[in-house]
């Protein structure tokens, strides 16, 4: 009941603030762009590249793909995090003391939704990019593991900044993040489990491992999971912290 009346309360306040909001707009558009480009633009640079250098580019479509597949999460958890600062400043939340909804059933529709639409926008994008062939199971199961990820973001950029200017900075360096697992691909299982610290690793190294039909999957899709649920709640701590200073 909380979480119904926060989305029919929130929602299309959050509808009007993201379409009046230019960047907010190509941030949510933004992944159906990068899957037009993927599927009609990268084969051709493949061929491209293949004739006149002969270093052929297939073989590291899976790790753009899980790029593709964290990209989700990130852009959607920008746009909440976006949303967190607006409505700090505004003065919402503590208007909500006064009012039928909740901190804690605000929070919950803060976390819920971001992680609901990174699910449907990485069931949409990852078949619409079509780099490589990719069964709904295995999408569906890394867009469950990389949800978590969205409100991750959310949270870590609502925290950190103070407004929207300190906001674009945050949202940049959180581009830091996709770097451990583009290191992983490239060096051996024993080094891999250094860079779990980051936890973007998780997802990719599993969809990599259903990819390939290696064992193991659903060790690093619950290792995962347990790992982002925590950072979670840490950081919904700092960001109750935050609103209280």
């Amino acid at each position: 009941m909380i979480a119904l009346r926060a989305i029919r309360s929130l929602g299309p306040v959050d509808y009007k603030t993201i379409r009046r909001d230019t960047l907010l707009r190509w941030i949510v558009l933004f992944p159906v762009l990068i899957a037009i480009v993927l599927r009609l633009g990268v084969p051709v640079l493949t061929a491209r590249v293949l004739e006149v250098t002969g270093f052929d580019l297939r073989p590291y479509y899976p790790l753009v793909m899980g790029f593709i597949f964290m990209m989700m999460p990130m852009m959607v958890g920008i746009v909440i995090g976006f949303l967190l600062l607006d409505q700090r400043d505004d003065q919402t939340l503590t208007a909500l003391q006064v009012t039928p909804i909740t901190l804690n059933g605000y929070l919950a529709y803060r976390i819920s939704l971001p992680v609901l639409l990174s699910l449907i926008e990485t069931v949409v994008v990852i078949p619409a990019a079509n780099l490589i062939e990719v069964d709904f199971f295995t999408i569906l199961l890394v867009a469950l593991a990389c949800a978590p990820l969205a409100p991750l973001y959310a949270l870590t950029l609502a925290s950190l900044a103070q407004n929207k200017v300190q906001g674009m900075a945050v949202s940049k360096g959180l581009g830091i993040s996709m770097l451990p697992p583009a290191i992983a691909f490239f060096v051996t299982a024993n080094w891999q489990l250094v860079l779990g610290f980051a936890p973007t690793y998780w997802p990719a190294k599993l969809f990599w491992v259903l990819q390939s039909g290696q064992p193991g999957g659903w060790a690093y899709f619950l290792a995962g999971l347990a790992y982002e649920l925590a950072l979670i709640a840490v950081l919904l701590r700092r960001f109750d912290r935050v609103m209280h200073a």
